[in-house]
C-alpha cells in the first residue's frame, strides 16, 4: 500500500510512521510542515491511504487555529479530488470539537469538510476524537499534561497544579497506533471481502459517525503528579511500581522517555567488606527483591536458614560450591555451580545453607528473594552447614 501521512514529523505522526515501517510498509510518504505543498499534490496522486493527522494546537493568532485545522483539511481534499483519487481519510480529530471554542470549533469545521468529501465523492472518512494522547516524542509545555509533567519532575523541575481533582480522560500512544493501522487494515480486508460491518464507533450527531480508541484511562490530575513522582522516587527506594495496572506500566515507559540524557544511570548502595559485597537492586510490592552478591574467591557466605523466606540463587560469573544441611539433620546436599552454565539454584526454606567460592576470581550470584527484606524480622538464623 501507498500510504500518505500528514503531520508525519508530530507526535502521533512519528509513532504511526515509525510503526508502519516496522510492520513492513515500505512505502509511507511523510507530509509536514516543511515539505512543501507541490509534494502534497503528488503523494495525492497515488496514495491508497491516508493518515491526516497534521493540525495546530498552540498557534501565536487564534485565526491559525481554523487555518491550520480546518484550511489545510480542504487543501488535502482538493488534492485527492484534482487527482481523481477518493482515497480513504482516517483524521485525528480532537474531543474538543464538541465544545463551543475555537480549537474545537476549528476541528469541527475539519471534520465537516471530510463529510462532505465522503459524501460527495464515495468515499470513506474515519474520524477519530480523541482525547488526551500520551507516550514517547510527545512534546512538554505544550499539549500534553503527561508530557509536561514526565519532563519537569525528571529533571527535578516544579510542575503546576490549578486542581488537583480534575479527571484526565488518556489513551496511550501505542494503543492509538495500532487502532490506526487496524482500521486502515480492516478497511482494506471489507474491500476486498464485501463485508460492511464496522467497529469502535463512539457514538453521532447529526448522522455523523465518530470513532474512538477501545482502550481508555482515567485518572486525577493529582494522583497522576503522585504516580509520576513515585518513578522518580523509586530510583532510591528501589520498588518497582505495580505493573499489574495497565496505566501505571504506560506511564512509567512515558517516564522514561523524558529522563535526561545524561541521567540514565544511578547508583546503588553496596554493602562491602572483605568476603565481598551484597547490593539491592529491585524490590517490589507482591513480588519480593532482586540482589547482587559478590563473593571473593575462597569465601564462604551463608551459614543460615528460613523459615518461610525463600530465595533463588544464579551464579553469573565465576564458579562455586553450594551446600545444605536439613535443619536438625546431619547429611550434607552439595551443588556446584558455575557462570560457564548458568543455572537456577532454589533455596529451600527449613535448610541451613551456604556458597562457597571455589575459582581464583570473584564470584558473582543474582538473588531473588520472595520477600522485601525487613530488618525488624528478618527470618534468617545463622548456623553453619558443616558443624564443628
Amino acid at each position: 500500500m501507498k500510504i500518505l501521512v500528514t503531520g508525519a514529523g508530530g507526535f502521533i505522526g512519528k509513532n504511526l510512521t515509525a510503526e508502519l515501517k516496522n510492520r513492513g510498509f515500505d512505502e509511507v510518504w511523510e507530509y509536514d510542515i516543511n515539505t512543501g505543498r507541490p509534494m502534497l499534490f503528488k503523494y495525492a496522486r497515488d496514495c491508497d491511504f491516508v493518515f491526516h493527522l497534521a493540525g495546530v494546537n498552540r498557534p501565536k493568532e487564534e485565526s491559525e487555529f481554523m487555518e491550520g485545522n480546518c484550511g489545510f483539511t480542504g487543501e488535502l481534499i482538493r488534492a485527492l479530488v484534482e487527482n481523481n483519487n477518493p482515497a480513504p481519510i482516517l483524521v485525528s480529530s480532537s474531543i474538543q470539537a464538541e465544545l463551543p471554542n475555537p480549537y474545537g470549533e476549528s476541528k469541527r469545521a475539519g471534520e465537516e469538510l471530510l463529510f462532505r468529501y465522503a459524501e460527495e465523492y464515495g468515499a470513506e472518512v474515519f474520524v477519530y476524537r480523541l482525547p488526551n494522547v500520551f507516550g514517547k516524542w510527545c512534546r512538554p509545555d505544550y499539549n500534553s499534561v503527561v508530557a509536561t509533567f514526565c519532563n519537569n519532575i525528571a529533571r527535578s523541575m516544579p510542575i503546576r497544579i490549578n486542581d488537583g481533582e480534575t479527571v484526565l480522560k488518556l489513551v496511550y500512544i501505542d494503543d492509538v497506533v495500532n487502532e490506526f493501522i487496524g482500521r486502515m487494515e480492516a478497511f482494506e480486508k471489507k474491500l476486498s471481502s464485501g463485508d460492511q460491518t464496522d467497529g469502535n464507533e463512539q457514538g453521532s450527531a447529526s448522522g455523523r459517525t465518530f470513532y474512538g480508541i477501545p482502550v481508555t484511562y482515567s485518572i486525577k490530575l493529582s494522583g497522576l503528579a503522585e504516580c509520576i513522582e513515585g518513578f522518580k522516587a523509586s530510583r532510591s527506594s528501589l520498588m518497582i511500581p505495580d505493573f499489574k495496572d495497565e496505566l501505571t506500566k504506560k506511564l512509567y515507559s512515558t517516564y522514561l522517555s523524558y529522563l535526561p540524557e545524561d541521567d540514565f544511570s544511578y547508583a546503588l548502595d553496596m554493602h562491602k567488606d572483605q568476603r565481598g559485597s551484597f547490593t539491592e537492586f529491585i524490590k517490589t510490592g507482591t513480588s519480593g527483591q532482586v540482589s547482587v552478591n559478590v563473593v571473593k574467591p575462597g569465601i564462604t557466605k551463608g551459614e543460615h536458614w528460613h523459615h518461610s523466606k525463600n530465595e533463588k540463587f544464579l551464579v553469573v560469573s565465576g564458579q562455586g560450591l553450594f551446600q545444605f544441611r536439613k535443619y536438625g539433620e546431619e547429611r550434607i546436599i552439595e551443588y556446584r555451580v558455575s557462570g560457564e552454565e548458568l543455572k537456577v539454584l532454589d533455596i529451600p526454606t527449613g535448610y541451613v545453607h551456604n556458597i562457597i567460592n571455589e575459582g581464583k576470581e570473584d564470584m558473582v550470584v543474582i538473588i531473588w528473594a520472595n520477600e522485601v527484606f525487613d530488618p525488624a524480622r528478618p527470618d534468617t538464623y545463622y548456623e553453619k552447614v558443616l558443624r564443628e
